[in-house]
């Protein structure tokens, strides 16, 4: 950005942990009554790098600039586990607990039943209900195998759970069972929840989405909010993709060509923005954190993951959905310090993995999932005859056709041939069976490769075999994407903010499943813990 001198100047005094004093506002608002318990809220932005709070940091005036100095910072946290991915990161922050416990190990794994892809919240047993028209498929929590903190604070004291997303994944697993409302965006349909939450569309949502259409947005030009000078690197990045009808470089017209208007709205502010104000309208309709139980409210913004997939972490319009979404998370901080007061309400801030750059950016390249099916039926041919050997990959998990995976258990040379043959491969870091990491023990190993894929690993839905790429190498033909265990994948923010969190940076071991526990603590609400651990000894 212009005056990359005061960033860095910005970037510094974080470091060295200096802080500015709470806004003379901030304890605007009642105080909760003495015994209410505050309203737990947890944020999620997705694809949100840890660094881009200090690279970006100069630019940052609201939500995320107060976050930064009047909360609890855990600034070198990270996700431990390999699949870095974001219906593994939203299950760990619900839950406090990994993979390899909680079972949603991908956006999708291999059916080895049905022979067939199944995304992590798919459930044919129930049948998503649609907002602005008919829904399809259905959509549930029944896969998530740990009881996320929403649903252990609902089961224990009777609270009402809110959760908002454009992803279904995304607002599901962090609601768990028994929600209040569960509201998520379908590209093809709208917005939409599901039978396995309630009979039919929940009253106060529809009324705001009618009176809110996100058709008001159509047209609209997505601009800088800031000056062209003051965004780091060139509009046009080497390697970008974009949506259909949109170029390179701003501005982009939302709507133009009509039929792709709900694929441009998702990946423009004005999503994150709609987000924002649902869940203000949600917080006042219910009266959330005034009710006899403690309360919750999840908020995940989609955007910056789409936005990032295509354009690059680098980009002008990653960087300009930060600086939007700090004034979006500002706003909701001021709407909630207005209704309950700083002491009425506990704050979490975290994202589900982060992001690598472009390949054409980074001087890396790419290794797509088709270059290691073939390489699979190459090494096999000479020893089995020639055949497709791979039912299905999956970024880093590769499920082999029914009998491979026995076949090579029988047969060192054959398994050998393979994972000879998957290193030997351009951009290919690690090859291993699944089985040298199936046993409990490596998920303590000193092997940090074995012991990252381990804590990913739930055998049921699991690859055969597991590939590493090499470091800023993509498994991938998308601009950019994530899902290793790398830092640029691993490190995420994660902030604590409100009733009884002092002020502070900690640089301490510190991941994503630590939120769960320690807002049950701040809350004094029971908890089962599992992986993570409380990081904050406060509470009211």
């Amino acid at each position: 950005m212009k005056g990359r001198g005061f960033a860095l100047l910005i970037a510094a005094l974080v470091i060295s942990g200096c802080r500015s004093a709470p806004r003379g506002g901030a304890a605007a608002g009642p105080n909760p009554p003495s015994g209410r318990s505050p309203l737990v809220v947890v944020l999620v932005v997705d694809q949100m790098r840890a660094s881009y709070l200090e690279t970006y940091g100069a630019a940052f005036t609201g939500g995320f600039r107060r976050l930064m100095e009047e909360g609890a910072w855990f600034r070198t946290a990270a996700y431990p586990y390999l699949n870095t991915v974001t219906c593994a990161g939203h299950s760990t922050i619900a839950t406090g607990a990994l993979p390899y416990r909680h079972g949603m190990v991908l956006n999708a794994w291999w059916d080895r039943t049905t022979a067939s892809s199944q995304a992590c919240t798919s459930d044919p047993t129930v049948k998503n209900i649609g907002y602005m028209g008919a829904a399809t498929g259905g959509d549930s929590s029944e896969s998530l195998l740990v009881r996320p903190l929403a649903e252990q604070l609902h089961d224990s004291t009777e609270g009402r759970t809110v959760a908002l997303s454009l992803k279904a994944r995304s607002a599901i697993t962090l609601a768990g069972r028994n929600p209040a409302a569960v509201v998520w965006f379908d590209e093809r349909t709208g917005w939409t929840t599901s039978s396995a939450f309630t009979p039919r569309p929940v009253p106060w949502v529809q009324e705001f989405i009618d009176a809110n259409p996100i058709e008001a947005d159509r047209g609209k030009r997505w601009e800088r909010l800031l000056p062209a000078g003051d965004y780091v690197g060139a509009d046009d990045g080497r390697g970008e993709q974009r949506p259909s009808g949109w170029t390179p470089v701003f501005p982009h017209v939302l709507g133009s060509p009509a039929n792709q208007f709900l694929t441009h709205w998702q990946r423009s502010p004005f999503a994150d923005a709609y987000l924002g104000r649902l869940a203000a309208h949600a917080i006042d309709t219910l009266d959330l954190g005034r009710g006899a139980g403690t309360d919750f409210i999840s908020v995940s913004f989609s955007t910056l993951d789409l936005v990032g997939h295509q354009y690059g972490p680098a980009s002008h319009e990653v960087q300009d959905i930060l600086v939007r979404l700090d004034r979006t998370i500002g706003t909701l901080l001021d709407h909630l310090d207005a209704r309950l007061g700083r002491q009425g309400y506990v704050l979490a801030l975290s994202s589900d993995h982060g992001v690598a750059r472009i390949p054409e950016q980074s001087g890396a390249q790419r290794q797509p999932a088709s270059g290691i099916i073939a390489t699979i039926d190459g090494a096999l041919a000479p020893i089995f005859g020639a055949g497709k050997y791979v039912a299905h990959a999956a970024y880093t998990d590769i499920y082999l056709a029914p009998g491979v995976m026995g076949k090579l258990r029988a047969s060192p040379t054959a398994s050998a041939a393979v994972l000879d043959a998957l290193r030997a491969l351009p951009g290919i870091a690690h090859a291993f069976r699944a089985d040298e990491i199936s046993d409990p023990s490596v998920r303590h190993s000193g092997d940090p490769v074995k012991r990252a894929a381990a804590l990913s690993y739930y055998a049921p839905r699991s690859g055969d075999l597991i590939v590493v790429p090499e470091e800023n190498w993509l498994l991938s033909t998308a601009a950019a994407t994530h899902g290793t265990l790398y830092a640029y994948d691993q490190r995420v923010p994660v902030i604590f903010f409100g009733a009884g969190v002092p002020p502070g940076v900690h640089d301490v071991p510190a991941t994503p499943a630590d939120i769960a526990p320690t807002l049950a603590g701040l809350v004094k609400a029971a908890f089962t813990a599992t992986d993570g651990v409380r990081l904050l000894s406060g509470g009211r």
